[in-house]
């Protein structure tokens, strides 16, 4: 069996150990790393816990996302009612600071706006959102409020790096101008490179992080 094929199932053998996504429905092709998924599911959750699924399987380099959305039954719903459910989902998150997202509705596919001082509430705002039903995307445009010291992201963001047993501190490099952090060098999985680019943003006063880590 080729590698291509080998990591062919190893992805399918991950979709299927996903409880939350119908593999049957989803296909799968690799080559030399990259990842191509096709095929439909239910909502955009699903969608997007199948190409996580896939991104978490050994030797995966990059993965291409052709998955359709396809609701089931007659399903319909309005976009002022996706923005209702969002605004309401919103404001009962506690992770997202009151009255600080605007929702934008168009055809199924949600924009959200405004402005947070962590990108932990960024990424909440999101994940609050995308697991309501009928949606078929989600385009995340809340920014962060830079903090007026930003002196030693650098060496934080260094130190917290080699305190974690994921990384080689010699293999990475970190650069910060302002609130705008960039990584670079190497690690040995795609897994490594979300964990260290996570890393950077719990950073207080980072507004921006520039991951240019490479997978070997």
């Amino acid at each position: 069996m080729s590698n291509d094929s080998k990591l062919q199932q190893a992805v399918l053998d991950e979709l299927a150990w996903e409880p939350s996504v119908a593999a049957g429905h989803v296909g799968v092709t690799a080559e030399d790393g990259v990842v191509t998924l096709t095929g439909h599911v239910s909502s955009f959750a699903e969608k997007s816990t199948a190409e996580a699924a896939a991104r978490r399987v050994k030797g995966v380099r990059a993965v291409i996302e052709h998955v359709k959305i396809k609701l089931k039954g007659d399903v319909r719903i309005t976009d002022d009612e996706i923005a209702a459910s969002a605004a309401a989902c919103l404001s009962a998150d506690v992770h997202v600071p009151k009255d600080s997202v605007q929702v934008v509705v168009e055809e199924g596919w949600i924009t959200l706006n405004g402005e947070v001082a962590w990108n932990y509430q960024k990424e909440a705002a999101e994940q609050c959102v995308w697991r309501l039903p009928a949606i078929v995307g989600v385009t995340n445009l809340i920014t962060i409020k830079p903090a007026v010291d930003v002196f030693n992201i650098r060496d934080d963001i260094t130190h917290a790096l080699n305190r974690s047993w994921f990384f080689d501190p010699q293999t990475i490099e970190v650069r910060a101008e302002g609130g705008q952090v960039r990584l670079s060098g190497t690690v040995q999985s795609l897994h490594e490179r979300q964990i260290a680019a996570a890393t950077a943003w719990r950073a207080p006063g980072v507004t921006e992080v520039l991951n240019d880590l490479v997978v070997v």
